[in-house]
């Protein structure tokens, strides 16, 4: 898939190029990333068309029932067990995780890259979470709250930030050249934690199903969106006739 991203990127530079390079020899470079950018926008525009659709009956009915699967299993190891994790979503969490990725990129890569990668990611995400919370203003579920929460309910940050940030992780390691059960198992690892953090916002009874849902749709069109920026950026700087400040 990453191949045939960046043979697709280089194509439409060499077709923007053809077109557009007497002109200016930086333009073809600025629209694609105005491309990219827009691919991201239109991914978020469907992301809210498909949450007005999804506000209905039977939605609420599905948030209901599996909401009720998910509180009738609440015990108090399972208790410690989401609200740790809970944690691991929350700010703290991804502050230790930065952490340790800034200590990995400059020890193990002698690169800041990923760690800069890693972090807009999560920016990203964050920003964006709050501006639909405030767009859709849905309210919390009317349950007991295992933990205290302030904002809006949907979509759920904890489960945007979480396919987010460890979603990109999950790239990065698939990128990784390294021991292949080490890299499969991290994959593993990473890819239940999201999965965990999202049944955590639900089992606590501060968000409903459709809320970690679209949770990891909006996080996971971040993902793609990144991918692609970052990926572009770096078949620009490779390419010897783009100018150094590019």
């Amino acid at each position: 898939m990453i191949k045939l991203l960046i043979i697709f990127i280089k194509k439409l530079k060499v077709f923007l190029s053809k077109k557009l390079s007497h002109y200016n020899v930086t333009l073809p470079y600025a629209i694609a990333l105005v491309l990219a950018l827009l691919i991201g926008v239109f991914g978020i525009n469907i992301f809210v068309e498909l949450t007005e659709v999804l506000s209905t009956e039977t939605l609420s009915n599905y948030d209901t029932k599996i909401t009720s699967a998910v509180l009738s299993h609440r015990s108090t190891s399972l208790t410690k067990y989401f609200t740790f994790i809970t944690h691991v979503g929350d700010v703290y969490g991804y502050l230790v995780v930065l952490i340790l990725s800034a200590i990995i990129s400059l020890v193990v890569f002698k690169r800041w890259k990923y760690m800069v990668q890693i972090t807009l990611v999560l920016f990203l995400s964050a920003l964006s979470n709050v501006v639909l919370k405030r767009v859709i203003n849905r309210a919390r579920p009317d349950l007991e709250h295992l933990v205290a929460v302030e904002t809006l309910s949907y979509p759920s940050g904890h489960a945007m930030s979480a396919m987010a940030f460890y979603g990109f992780l999950i790239y990065l390691f698939y990128r990784f050249k390294m021991n292949r059960y080490i890299k499969i198992g991290t994959i593993l690892v990473l890819a239940f934690l999201i999965l965990s953090i999202g049944v955590s916002r639900i089992y606590l009874g501060v968000h409903y199903p459709s809320d970690i849902l679209g949770g990891f749709i909006a996080g996971a069109i971040w993902v793609v969106f990144c991918i692609v920026l970052f990926n572009l950026i770096e078949v620009f700087r490779s390419d010897p006739k783009t100018p150094n400040n590019i």
